[in-house]
């Protein structure tokens, strides 16, 4: 007995020298997206990046997470995930364009310049690459916003026409509704398409009723959705691949971490963007012929046609380029900075935007 007295005080006196043992932290953090989790972009938050964070998180032992999730628009609607930050209702979320311009336009930069690189990792270096080679600029965005972008970046695999009946020419297209998300419905000046307002939220019913003839797309999104069953003609125009933004926190949140938690949060945001890409790799080919076996067709689109539209379109990046000027933000400096990157890569767009 005597032994195990002198044992305890000496472990009461080592732990009087060490002082308190901090308490670990619990953050209670709101996850939310207006697309539903069939969908790679919201599959690998859920899959990726919040394992990924906890791991990171468990190294240092300060933080630990209690999330909430709700995806497929149960808290926010598709293009409400920045305002929601904004205003506190969700602490963790998408920052992404093409479904939320008033906040997020310049992340809009690739669909302001359509018939671009057909490759989504090399558009997403790109984009990247532009925003943060402007200096302050992500900065800018989050004082702006009250969201701060903190990487992640994707890009869709590459944008097409999947039809009622297929599309070679830009005949074929007179009075043919499409559907599409707002930035995309721009590309269809040149042609005679009827642009409809939609995302694969709504998709397949809008084709299944006849409110559209069309929607512009992607394979993989098009694969878990079977667009087929209801537009079976794939029409490779080759829009080309779109970045489309990446991961965001509310500022309030963020300003509130320690070092370790930012650092951690960055980690994860890269373990996200590398399983997207690997799995989306790993997609293209299994839709494509999910489509097939489903009784789909991939119709080559004219490539006279395809030049003829381009030089016809007009020039996409002027009134996007404008409103991105108007809100202050150094647009001409990013779209130099993607240009310049693409060029370097082995890449030169058909058209040159920029210097019309």
């Amino acid at each position: 007995m005597q032994t195990l007295r002198i044992g305890m005080s000496a472990l009461a006196f080592g732990a009087m020298i060490a002082g308190p043992v901090a308490a670990q932290e619990t953050l209670k953090l709101t996850v939310a997206t207006g697309h539903p989790e069939v969908f790679l972009w919201v599959k690998h938050i859920k899959e990726t990046f919040i394992p990924t964070l906890e791991a990171e998180l468990a190294k240092t032992g300060e933080v630990t997470v209690d999330w909430t999730e709700a995806y497929g628009g149960t808290l926010v609607k598709l293009g409400a995930e920045a305002q929601s930050m904004q205003d506190g209702l969700i602490d963790f979320g998408h920052a992404m364009g093409v479904f939320d311009p008033a906040n997020m336009g310049i992340l809009n930069m690739t669909y302001a310049m359509p018939f671009g690189p057909t490759d989504p990792v090399l558009v997403t270096k790109a984009a990247e690459h532009a925003l943060m080679s402007a200096e302050g600029f992500l900065d800018q965005l989050a004082d702006v916003t009250g969201v701060v972008y903190i990487g992640g970046g994707i890009a869709i695999d590459g944008y097409n026409i999947a039809s009622t009946k297929p599309l070679r020419t830009r005949a074929d297209m007179a009075g043919v509704k499409l559907s599409g998300a707002g930035p995309n419905l721009s590309w269809l000046q040149g042609t005679d398409a009827v642009g409809v307002q939609g995302s694969y939220v709504s998709f397949y019913n809008d084709l299944k009723t006849g409110v559209a003839d069309g929607m512009i797309g992607w394979i993989t999104a098009n694969a878990p959705a079977k667009i087929w069953e209801v537009a079976p003609y794939y029409n490779k125009v080759d829009f080309g691949a779109m970045y489309v933004g990446g991961l965001g926190v509310s500022q309030s949140r963020w300003d509130s971490f320690s070092d370790s938690t930012k650092e951690a949060f960055k980690v994860a945001a890269q373990a996200y963007q590398d399983a997207y890409f690997a799995e989306q790799a790993a997609r293209i080919d299994a839709a494509t012929q999910a489509m097939l076996d489903g009784g789909g067709e991939i119709v080559e689109f004219d490539e006279a046609e395809r030049v003829a539209w381009i030089n016809e379109l007009p020039n996409p990046t002027t009134a996007w380029s404008q409103a991105a000027a108007a809100r202050g933000e150094p647009v001409e400096e990013i779209l130099s900075a993607y240009v310049s990157f693409l060029e370097e890569a082995g890449f030169t767009f058909p058209r040159n935007y920029l210097e019309e």
